[in-house]
């Protein structure tokens, strides 16, 4: 018979899968990108403005002030573009998207795994995605 896991033993699985992650090369970029921004005078003072702006423009369009805040959002544009134009802004955007991705690519393995998993033990039908009592208790398997 098979060892049947814990809740506990696989939160304690998933940690380690996470310290596993968090010492990936795409996670150690991320980190270094993220320190050189926080670095970089000129990308924190467009980032404090950044916020100022996005809270007046809050206030502007719950008063309905239309104009002031084409105006603002025109700003906040501008801004985020000087940030987005930075490099190192790039490559911690794509770094952050990397680590999104890995995090996704580990999600979608455990979820299909864990199908594939029920349906062989089940002695379903993996090609069909079908459990062993769905594939018993269908009429196209009786005829």
């Amino acid at each position: 018979m098979e060892k049947l896991y814990t809740k506990e033993e696989i939160i304690a699985k998933a940690r380690e899968i996470a310290g596993m992650i968090a010492n990936t090369e795409q996670v150690e970029f991320f980190k270094r990108a993220e320190a050189q921004i926080n670095e970089n005078q000129k990308i924190r003072e467009n980032i404090a403005s950044l916020k100022s702006l996005q809270k007046q423009a809050v206030n502007f369009q719950q008063y309905g002030k239309e104009k002031a805040l084409k105006i603002i959002e025109e700003k906040i544009d501008k801004i985020q573009n000087e940030i987005d134009d930075v490099p190192i802004v790039q490559e911690f955007k794509q770094s952050q998207f990397e680590v999104n991705d890995l995090l996704q690519l580990v999600s979608n393995t455990i979820a299909n795994s864990v199908t594939d998993e029920i349906i062989k033990s089940t002695g379903g039908d993996i090609r069909r995605g079908e459990t062993g009592s769905y594939v018993k208790n269908t009429t196209y398997n009786k005829m």
